[in-house]
């Protein structure tokens, strides 16, 4: 995928604690520090949102829909 330049402005703080990272030899640079912290937070917000939209199933309801039908075919299913 390619990539895009922006510009962004970053509190002086979290500058020098990319810098330092960068310094360790963590990061190749500052754009890739923020380009994985960018990437890792997008990923936890996307898992959290999946984790909500589960919360607003109902388990017994779904359970319901997943064995709706399997009373005759339990039967008809060969033994192993």
């Amino acid at each position: 995928m390619g990539k895009t330049k922006v510009a962004v402005t970053i509190d002086a703080a979290t500058i020098i604690k990319i810098d330092r990272l960068v310094n360790a030899k963590v990061f190749a640079n500052r754009s890739q520090a923020i380009q994985e912290a960018l990437y890792e937070k997008i990923e936890r917000i996307e898992h959290t949102r999946l984790a909500e939209e589960c919360a607003k199933l109902d388990a017994v309801e779904e359970r319901q829909l997943a064995e709706e039908g399997m009373n005759g075919e339990i039967d008809a299913w060969p033994e192993y």
